[in-house]
């Protein structure tokens, strides 16, 4: 049976793990460090967790599952996972090393501050539990430098300079993982013996001809969440999941404009469109004039 748990405060999720209480009641650094290994107790069942604050782990994980969705955890030492509020995660069976460094940001210390939109749009708070960040040794001592500076300013007596502090070194953390990530991204893509972009477009030309593609069905087929999947298109192609299913479809869509006397709209719908207007519309807004002008001017 899966217990769910859900956390609205940093107070009862501190309570949870066996720890004092937090000192700012919206933000906190737990750290956890011995020699020996912390078990994550499962016997009675799978674990849900969810809660309203943003979480960055920094954690090496020895054995065990961790799901999001259906998706099973990608286990490597030294990775940063990064969970967004009312992320639900399941854990069965977790074993991590003991020095794992955790983060939480409850939204409302966000609000107002430089730091609410680049944190809100950071994508990679967004993808699956297995995207998680995986670490070189290099990088992991520098993330490891500003989470020993994050909890040394955490505490301290607060004063009218630490938000700002705080907001501060989170801020370069956030670029860190970003500049991380798109080496991740460049790695994979230099690792796998089949571009994701082919991948990606496999896995557009096997779906039925008159299915209209989504990013979310492809990046389910391909195991990813659609940010994720749409991050890495973007670094390999130069354009972003739907870019290219639009790129993908106006293809199609000039061999049967050019290869049939069919109307617009009967093609609209054999590509999937729903209304030959928004087809008319997508067209004109990638190649310039409408179908029937590109029809009319490409015969003649």
């Amino acid at each position: 049976m899966t217990q769910k748990l859900h956390f609205s405060s940093l107070h009862d999720y501190h309570q949870y793990l066996g720890l004092s209480a937090p000192e700012h009641p919206l933000f906190s650094v737990v750290s956890m460090q011995s020699d020996t290994t912390n078990e994550v107790s499962c016997s009675g069942g799978d674990i849900e967790i969810s809660s309203d604050f943003y979480s960055i782990s920094l954690k090496h994980i020895i054995e065990g599952d961790i799901f999001y969705g259906r998706t099973k955890y990608d286990f490597r030492n030294g990775s940063l996972i990064c969970m967004a509020p009312r992320q639900v995660v399941r854990i069965k069976g977790l074993i991590a090393k003991a020095n794992a460094r955790i983060v939480l940001i409850h939204e409302d210390f966000l609000r107002g501050t430089s730091i609410q939109k680049n944190i809100e749009g950071a994508n990679y708070f967004s993808y699956a539990i297995n995207e998680a960040l995986h670490l070189s040794p290099r990088e992991e001592t520098l993330i490891s430098g500003i989470l020993d500076t994050l909890e040394q300013e955490y505490e301290q007596n607060h004063d009218a300079f630490s938000k700002d502090i705080l907001i501060s070194q989170l801020n370069t953390l956030l670029t860190y993982a970003e500049r991380f990530y798109q080496r991740q991204f460049q790695q994979r893509k230099e690792s796998q013996t089949t571009s994701l972009e082919t991948r990606f477009n496999d896995t557009l030309k096997a779906l039925p001809s008159d299915q209209m593609p989504s990013v979310e069905d492809i990046a389910g087929q391909l195991n990813m969440t659609p940010r994720y999947l749409s991050d890495a298109l973007k670094l390999e192609t130069g354009h972003t999941a739907l870019e290219n299913i639009h790129i993908y479809q106006i293809d199609r869509a000039k061999n049967l404009l050019l290869g049939s006397e069919d109307s617009v709209a009967t093609i609209a719908y054999a590509l999937g469109f729903e209304y030959p207007q928004y087809f008319s519309r997508l067209f004109k807004n990638k190649v310039g004039m409408t179908p029937t002008e590109y029809r009319e001017q490409t015969r003649h």
